[in-house]
């Protein structure tokens, strides 16, 4: 494959459906050596195995990111196997939705350990090898592009620790992204609204119930709406710095 992103490669977690998927998929027609990463070796293999049918190069992770050693040992591997990291896509994410009072703790607590702590552990582990990245790639330039929510920019009933998780995930952006502006790696931010994708199967019998009734009259994006814009940020010029997009359906009020 021949493209913007040729010669690099480029980390996704979350990669097993979804945005990720259709985010690895982009990537790696623009040209990136792509990892993907998740926990479904099974679903992972069929991502990869598409991407090398079309030319492409793909490697598998498994790793439960939300744990700090298979973090860093997932990163530590990629940078082993394809050389270089270029590009990060934190993707992966959990979605517990209802009321404060009657939510179980551990869907509380998975929100914050995959979006949150996962994202930073990866982030941690990638960010050296993405500064040296940007030191010697033809590009002169790095990337971490984080997938937020417009819930990182509007609380809603029924929402509170998944606003959390994303408002948290947008001022860690803000700030790395100053940190980061002198080492020519960019940090970005996209904020989808409603996605068809199976983020809402982890949502608990009756709330899931509900949220579909609540959405049943948009048109609701695709992934490959948001690995287009994922795409959009990593390959402009090193002089363009997409710092936020934010990507609603066209009907979404909030």
């Amino acid at each position: 494959m021949t493209g913007r992103l040729q010669g690099t490669v480029a980390l996704v977690t979350g990669a097993s459906s979804g945005i990720g998927e259709a985010t690895a998929h982009q990537l790696a027609e623009q040209g990136a050596a792509v990892a993907v990463l998740g926990r479904r070796r099974d679903r992972l293999e069929q991502v990869a195995d598409k991407i090398r049918t079309g030319g492409g190069t793909a490697f598998v992770v498994v790793a439960d990111i939300a744990e700090q050693e298979q973090a860093a040992a997932a990163v530590e591997s990629v940078v082993a196997e394809l050389g270089r990291l270029d590009t990060l896509v934190n993707n992966a994410g959990f979605m517990g939705v209802g009321p404060a009072l009657d939510s179980p703790l551990d869907e509380w607590d998975r929100m914050l350990q995959v979006n949150v702590q996962g994202l930073l552990y990866v982030t941690h582990a990638a960010l050296p090898h993405l500064v040296r990245a940007a030191e010697d790639s033809p590009r002169r330039v790095a990337d971490v592009v984080s997938i937020s929510s417009t819930a990182g920019r509007v609380a809603r009933p029924g929402t509170a620790v998944y606003n959390l998780t994303k408002f948290g995930v947008n001022g860690f952006t803000e700030a790395l992204r100053q940190e980061l502006i002198a080492k020519r790696v960019r940090v970005s931010v996209v904020e989808p609204g409603t996605v068809d994708t199976e983020l809402s199967t982890h949502l608990r019998d009756g709330i899931r119930e509900t949220i579909q009734q609540q959405v049943a009259d948009l048109e609701l994006l695709h992934p490959q709406d948001i690995a287009d814009a994922v795409s959009y940020i990593v390959t402009r010029d090193r002089r363009v710095a997409v710092n936020e997009m934010l990507v609603r359906a066209a009907e979404q009020t909030w």
